[in-house]
């Protein structure tokens, strides 16, 4: 992954911490990165809408129910990413 990818990944990871998740989805909502699909997961996973959360986790091969806590979901991408 380049340098710019990562930085904005890492960005709205560090958006949807703070609550700010529709900036963060608009940063990851184009991205086809597998981490971009994941966090527009956990995003919609917050968001509350289940469907469209599984259907995004599917694209990055990470199941919806193995974080049941969207922070510390966060929190694990965070670390993946630094």
């Amino acid at each position: 992954m380049d340098k710019s990818l990562k930085n904005r990944l890492l960005k709205a990871v560090n958006l949807a911490q703070a609550g700010e998740w529709a900036a963060s989805h608009v940063i990851v909502q184009d991205e086809q990165h597998a981490y971009a699909c994941w966090i527009h997961a956990v995003l919609h996973k917050i968001e509350g809408d289940k469907n469209n959360s599984q259907y995004w986790y599917a694209r990055c091969q990470v199941r919806f129910e193995d974080y049941p806590d969207a922070m510390q979901e966060l929190n694990t991408i965070q670390d993946f990413l630094i």
